[in-house]
């Protein structure tokens, strides 16, 4: 065993042994009350009279009670995404062709797990006003099932069905417009910016949708989910087409 090794084991060793010893002593408890903000939350998100009429507390908290704090947040992660685009400069996408990928039994297993995995992150994001989970979370989990694909079909079989990154990129700019407007539209009613229900109506055809949440977490689905497959499109590119693209070697 190397020594950079044993010391970790020593490290690790010695923080959960005082863990332990801390908590048998009664040194180290949770704690027995809430902090009155924890409280606020728990008391309004959904029954209060400052109420964001959701039961799920951490969407209300995120898209309404520091609503601006998430519009910024997201504002960060489009320029990350623009600056990740950019790192590649590209014009254009690589020619027609078509990819080897993998065997036939890993093309249709995937093409199941790509079903299964598209259902449920549109069922985290529609549903993430009512149970945890968001359009954050829906968008990470949809990229995953392009990021399947790329492997075992190749990329051409995304870009074959006009799935270019250029396509995600405009989807994204009109999603994270949307989501824009929904935050600004209650200002022409004389209401702050990011108002929910006092704007938005809270049920729909009788099923709770908690004013803006629905909205903010589909936009943000479609925003996070097609700024990672572009970058996963891009990334997917061989090292050919970036030097052509380039100036460099050719690619053929």
């Amino acid at each position: 065993m190397n020594r950079r090794l044993l010391g970790l084991v020593i490290v690790f060793s010695f923080i959960t042994a005082l863990t332990i010893l801390l908590g048998s002593t009664g040194m180290i408890s949770p704690s027995s009350t809430i902090k009155p903000l924890g409280l606020f939350y728990i008391e309004e998100t959904f029954f209060g009279n400052m109420t964001a009429e959701s039961p799920e507390a951490v969407t209300a908290i995120v898209w309404d009670y520091r609503g601006l704090d998430t519009i910024y947040e997201t504002t960060v992660f489009f320029l990350a995404v623009v600056a990740g685009i950019a790192v590649f400069r590209v014009s254009r996408t690589p020619g027609s062709r078509r990819g080897i990928g993998l065997t036939d039994i890993s093309r249709t297993s995937t093409k199941i797990v790509f079903t299964i995995i598209t259902v449920v992150s549109a069922s985290i994001a529609l549903h993430g006003h009512l149970t945890p989970g968001g359009g954050f979370q829906g968008g990470s989990t949809l990229a995953v099932a392009p990021l399947l694909v790329i492997p075992v079909f190749s990329y051409y079989a995304l870009l074959s069905r006009k799935i270019t990154p250029s396509l995600l990129v405009g989807l994204r700019g009109l999603a994270l417009t949307s989501i824009a407007l929904v935050a600004m539209l209650p200002v022409i009613r004389g209401l702050e910016i990011v108002t929910n229900v006092r704007f938005y109506p809270a049920y729909i055809l009788g099923q709770l949708v908690s004013g803006s949440l629905i909205y903010y977490n589909s936009f943000e689905y479609i925003a996070v989910g097609t700024g990672f497959v572009a970058i996963f499109l891009y990334l997917s590119y061989e090292e050919e087409f970036y030097k052509t693209e380039m100036g460099g070697e050719g690619y053929e």
